[in-house]
């Protein structure tokens, strides 16, 4: 005789998710530091000309100043 299984419901699982949520900004450089097996990015803003690079720090430092950024046309517009 089969015994009916328990139903679990499915959760978001937490590593699928990415850490961060970062605008996709056209002027924005991300820098591939090398640290082991940890993934790390430097941040760098071209805006407005791109020939002096502005360091925002990691990609968690620049988060949120990226976020607040509010030049005209400079986020893709899915992002808009």
């Amino acid at each position: 005789m089969a015994l009916p299984l328990p139903v679990i419901p499915h959760q978001p699982d937490a590593y699928h998710l990415a850490p961060h949520r970062i605008k996709r900004c056209t002027f924005r450089r991300l820098i591939d530091v090398e640290a082991g097996a940890e993934r790390i990015y430097d941040v760098e803003c071209l805006f407005p000309d791109r020939k002096v690079p502005i360091p925002l720090g990691d990609l968690e430092a620049a988060t949120p100043i990226c976020n607040t950024c509010v030049a005209p046309h400079i986020f893709r517009p899915d992002e808009d």
